[in-house]
């Protein structure tokens, strides 16, 4: 399991309980939600808190977030960019948040050129999202794709690659049909599953696998 840290201070309680479970991981990185708080103090101990531990695999969540704006653009692109370089700098993944902001979005990976990132609870149209995949990087699909509307992010699912596709829950938001409306939990994520399983044509056995596969691979999981 990989606990997401939204902001620095929830990264150290992420780390805690990554220390104290031997199978649980995390991520530490500023959400562009509070990205207004983002200072040259914020890189240096973003840095120390991610090299402080193996149990951290990479930096996250991070991006950019133009729905709801609740921190400037400017402050946003600002506090991606430098958590991106961050992260290569350090060698490590990144788990990249993207709502209604994918242009300035992709102009930054395309500036920075990290070496490993996935967009996490992909919602983009796959013409969106195809010279990301092109480039290496991985989607990651939630319970929302097993929405209704959810047409879109269906059509990208079935162009992503299998070996460049993981699933998760987004946890305690999103939970997928049948559970919509309730508290996400890391159980749900089975749904994602079925869901990719019928849309990709495989078995439920294949897609746990696979996805698995790609999870440990992408963040360097011991086996």
């Amino acid at each position: 399991m990989i606990t997401i840290a939204d902001s620095l201070e929830e990264g150290e309680r992420c780390l805690t309980i990554a220390t104290k479970y031997e199978h649980i991981f995390c991520t530490i990185g500023v959400h562009p939600h509070v990205s207004k708080n983002w200072t040259k103090g914020s890189g240096e101990k973003l840095t120390a808190l991610v090299g402080s531990s193996q149990k951290v695999v990479a930096v996250g969540e991070i991006g950019l977030d133009y729905h709801y704006n609740n921190s400037p653009p400017a402050d946003q692109k600002r506090a991606f960019e430098e958590q991106l370089l961050i992260a290569k700098e350090l060698s490590l993944p990144a788990v990249v948040h993207c709502r209604d902001a994918i242009v300035d979005l992709k102009k930054i990976i395309a500036t920075v050129d990290p070496p490993s990132l996935v967009i996490h609870c992909c919602t983009e149209r796959w013409e969106d999202v195809e010279s990301l995949v092109t480039a290496g990087h991985f989607l990651s699909f939630t319970g929302i794709a097993t929405y209704p509307k959810a047409d879109e992010i269906r059509r990208t699912i079935k162009e992503c690659p299998m070996d460049q596709l993981m699933i998760e829950t987004d946890a305690p938001y999103l939970a997928p049909i049948p559970h919509r409306g309730k508290r996400n939990e890391p159980a749900f994520v089975v749904e994602v599953a079925k869901l990719v399983a019928q849309i990709k044509k495989k078995s439920l056995p294949e897609v746990d696998a696979l996805t698995t596969q790609n999870t440990m691979a992408f963040f360097r999981l011991p086996s």
